[in-house]
C-alpha cells in the first residue's frame, strides 16, 4: 500500500471515534482538507477555529491520535484561513444585499 492509498474513510473513522468527541466538548470539530503522501491536512471548525490553542490541539490531540491508529500518516498539518467556498458565499451575500 502506498502512502496515499490510505482510504479517507479510515481517517474519518479514527477522527469520529477518538478525536471529535474531545473537540465537541469545546463546541468544535475537525474536517479533512486533504491527504496525500503521508500528510494529512485538517481544518478546525466551530469554536476551535481560530482558537489560540488550535496548533496545540492539532499537535497534541489530533496528530498523536491519528498517527497512533494510522501509522501511515507521517504528519498532520493545520490549515487555517478562510476556505474558497466561504469566500464565495460571502461575495454572493454582499452582491445580493447591494442589488
Amino acid at each position: 500500500m502506498t502512502l496515499s492509498a490510505l482510504p479517507i474513510q479510515n481517517i474519518e473513522m479514527v477522527l469520529t471515534k477518538y478525536v471529535r468527541p474531545s473537540l465537541a466538548n469545546h463546541q468544535g470539530n475537525v474536517v479533512i482538507v486533504s491527504y496525500a503522501d503521508g500528510i494529512l491536512r485538517v481544518r478546525l471548525t466551530g469554536k476551535c477555529s481560530g482558537c489560540p490553542s488550535a496548533q496545540l490541539t492539532t499537535e497534541e490531540i489530533i496528530a498523536q491520535t491519528v498517527k497512533e491508529h494510522l501509522p501511515q500518516i507521517q504528519d498532520v498539518v493545520l490549515v487555517s484561513g478562510v476556505s474558497d467556498d466561504l469566500i464565495a458565499q460571502a461575495k454572493a451575500l454582499l452582491h445580493h444585499r447591494h442589488n
